[in-house]
């Protein structure tokens, strides 16, 4: 078992000075968290693998595919592999945990 507490990783996350930080990596699934500032562009692209996003913090607007929604804390979003979507409109710094099933390649 490995386990991880939020505030830990968020500490790491800051520490790696990126968006995106990767913390666990198995070939069946990835975790990361994610960080979009307020006012920020997310440019990230599909990917080759289904993701799910849950809302750790921070409010945004969700846009995959022709659905666009309001999220937040405690919103939990799938995303079929190969899918467009990204955060826009984000009104307040937004921090996700995001699960890549089979590991995220990129």
């Amino acid at each position: 078992m490995i386990a991880f507490a939020l505030p830990a990783l968020l500490e790491r996350h800051a520490a790696a000075g990126e968006r995106y930080h990767e913390f666990l990596r198995h070939p069946s699934l990835s975790l990361g968290l994610y960080v979009l500032p307020a006012g920020s562009e997310d440019a990230q692209s599909p990917h080759a693998e289904d993701e799910v996003y849950l809302v750790v913090s921070g409010q945004a607007r969700f846009r995959c595919g022709t659905e666009d929604r309001q999220v937040g804390p405690n919103d939990l979003l799938f995303v079929e592999a190969h899918a467009e979507h990204r955060f826009h409109a984000i009104a307040e710094d937004l921090t996700l945990l995001v699960f890549f099933a089979p590991a995220h390649s990129g």
